[in-house]
């Protein structure tokens, strides 16, 4: 953006996290000392010539930065520097970033940020914000050998036309640039920094007031209750059901005495010679279960350590960089639950197991990662990986993940297979003509609604913290979702399991994954729906990412959810 460099000064290290979401610390020529209040300090002054083409073009895109609403995101003291304003009711609003820039349209209509002040009127022009006042609250420890805290970092943007750039005032009109101004254009950056000493606010509290002015906390609520209608909804049925029927169906086992009045069965009991046959493509189902099972702990593990505290906002990359490890380091039940599906299933070729299950689902993943890593190369983009990161998430996968997953299966493989409680029969029986709902494919579109209706209201949140650089703390709702979408997927499993086995079909294996499964067909449908109606995304590149990523989630929620 061709803003003011820091000298010399070298960049902040990042962790795992932090680089696999693109998130770059810079550091800022902007320099304070603590308690020391500076008053228009000069940063330095960009000149532009729009005679030569290359200044005309740093100039056009800082123009279209601004169009678009770019915003600056400083740290302090690893604490967002927020720009706080009133909105409607009298209440401030605080925002982790602040606009590069804004712009009056050409019938006068002030857009985004320049509203916050009448002076920009000029029709058809940009004002840049140039000038930053800086507010810095600190608390003083009660010891005073320890000094001072900082509790909380504001800024207020401004935008001057300094008259002597070398000694600047920060008074008078605003920096206009208007859009057809040709000739040279001189900005000049600059700011003004103040400490002031703030009782209330405790150094552990610090982040609340960024909290307090994210709204939505009401609607969590709201959803979650919600979903706990549905999760009682279903267990009631499934209780109900489960008790009634099979109830019925053992009393009346239980008083028959002859052997002739046994052959009158009816409903599930009569596939019970063929509910233990080996699903088609059992290899693949195995291979799914097990890569699921990994991605189940792991999502429970990193939620229930967030709900702690220890992966907050504050810890920047922390959430990530927790999955990744965690990930990495379960191999092992990946590895046995895969090797004892496939033993069940009556498969043979164990080393196809084992490879397929350490390579399959991680390969597609880092595939889809590696191209738009690739797209983010060619387009010069700060979020794309390091070689050496690359290499390095190679590494934990090849040298830590592969060899867990091969010594979980080698338990899995060691031990008996999983006893039947009942023999299969020779020949496979004849499935009746199914009614509508007991079809495959509508039985699996009917399973995923009501999963999906648990955590939609979730998932909003989340892809606005993705996409939207929104903070997303709401841990504590979303371990409590996650339970509930669990028990969801279960029971609405269960539910549909039984219903297919009393129109006496069969082949309930890959049914009873894809029913959950089908959840993350609903997730792709919502992300394409957020995609065309809450994002402005423009530009191929950007799409193919926005796409690229969400199917790298959609691959996992869907082994989660099967």
């Amino acid at each position: 953006f061709d803003f003011c460099q820091a000298e010399g000064k070298k960049r902040p290290s990042e962790n795992l996290g932090q680089v696999l979401f693109g998130e770059r610390i810079e550091p800022s020529p902007y320099r304070f000392t603590f308690n020391k209040q500076e008053t228009c300090k000069s940063v330095c002054t960009k000149t532009y010539d729009t005679t030569k083409p290359e200044d005309k073009q740093k100039l056009d895109f800082l123009k279209k930065s601004m169009l678009l609403n770019y915003q600056h995101h400083w740290i302090v003291d690893n604490m967002p520097v927020t720009w706080c304003y009133d909105v409607e009711d009298g209440q401030r609003f605080c925002n982790p970033g602040f606009p590069i820039g804004c712009y009056i349209t050409e019938d006068g209509r002030p857009k985004d940020a320049c509203v916050i002040n009448s002076e920009f009127h000029e029709k058809d022009t940009f004002y840049i914000f140039n000038h930053v006042d800086i507010k810095i609250y600190y608390h003083v420890v009660e010891n005073e050998a320890l000094g001072a805290r900082l509790v909380a970092a504001k800024l207020e943007p401004k935008s001057y036309k300094h008259t002597h750039a070398d000694n600047p005032d920060c008074s008078g009109v605003p920096m206009d640039i208007s859009n057809k101004a040709s000739g040279e254009v001189k900005i000049a950056y600059t700011y003004s920094v103040s400490f002031h000493e703030e009782k209330n606010i405790r150094w552990a509290s610090r982040w609340d007031y960024i909290l307090e002015s994210m709204p939505h906390t009401h609607i969590q609520w709201f959803s979650i209750m919600n979903s706990l209608v549905i999760v009682l909804f279903l267990s009631g049925m499934v209780a109900m059901i489960m008790l009634r029927t099979l109830h019925k169906d053992i009393a009346r086992y239980n008083q028959m005495d002859s052997t002739e009045d046994a052959q009158e069965e009816f409903g599930w009991k009569l596939v019970h010679g063929d509910i233990f046959r080996p699903p088609r493509k059992g290899m693949l189902l195995s291979v799914f279960l097990g890569s699921g099972t990994q991605i189940l702990i792991m999502t429970f593990v990193t939620l229930f350590f967030a709900c702690l505290g220890f992966l907050s906002p504050a810890n920047r990359g922390a959430l990530m960089t927790c999955a990744v490890v965690l990930w990495v380091l379960l191999g092992t039940p990946a590895g046995y639950v895969a090797a004892r599906f496939y033993k069940s299933f009556g498969g043979e070729k164990w080393k196809t197991n084992v490879l397929l299950t350490s390579f399959l689902c991680p390969g597609i993943v880092f595939a889809d990662f590696f191209i738009m890593n690739l797209i983010l190369w060619g387009e010069g983009s700060s979020a794309a990986i390091p070689f050496g990161t690359l290499v390095a998430i190679l590494a934990l996968w090849f040298c830590i993940s592969v060899p867990l997953t091969f010594i979980g299966a080698y338990f899995g493989f060691k031990k008996n297979a999983i006893e039947h409680p009942v023999r299969t029969n020779q020949i496979p029986r004849q499935i009746p003509e199914q009614s509508f709902y007991t079809k495959p494919l509508p039985g699996i579109i009917m399973g995923g609604i009501l999963p999906f209706g648990c955590i939609f209201i979730q998932l909003f949140f989340i892809l606005n913290s993705i996409w939207s650089h929104q903070m997303y703390y709401m841990f504590g709702f979303l371990f409590l979702v996650f339970i509930i979408l669990v028990i969801t997927c279960s029971e609405a499993t269960i539910l549909l399991c039984y219903f297919h086995l009393c129109a006496e079909d069969y082949h309930w294996q890959w049914r009873s994954f894809l029913t959950s499964g089908f959840t993350a067909v609903y997730f792709l449908i919502y992300a394409i729906h957020y995609f065309f109606s809450k994002l402005q995304i423009t530009g191929t590149a950007s799409t193919i990412l926005y796409f690229g990523y969400t199917m790298i989630m959609v691959l996992i929620f869907f082994l989660f959810t099967g």
